[in-house]
């Protein structure tokens, strides 16, 4: 099973791509070495508070895959630095 997901955020701390760019590094370097996932910056790259990123995992069970990437999301939610404008998942 193969989980998709897309998640937007606004970092409203970040005054210049320098700065989004730190934030947004740290976060994907974390999420990637923590949970078996990929994860990428896909939108929103020259911009300096937005960002969307997209996230996949695989997994033998959709339950298995769900659970990663729910874990996975948590973790970047949690994340003082942002806030999630929005999500989108997906199952293929």
């Amino acid at each position: 099973m193969i989980v998709y997901a897309e998640v937007e955020f606004i970092i409203q701390t970040a005054h210049s791509l320098k700065e989004k760019r730190a934030v947004l590094q740290r976060m994907i370097t974390r999420t990637k070495q923590k949970f078996n996932v990929s994860v990428a910056e896909i939108d929103h790259q020259n911009v300096w508070q937005r960002t969307r990123l997209a996230l996949v995992t695989v997994a033998s069970s959709k339950e298995a895959a769900d659970r990663e990437m729910s874990h996975a999301l948590t973790f970047l939610q949690s994340n003082p630095a942002w806030e999630q404008l929005d999500i989108w998942r997906d199952y293929l």
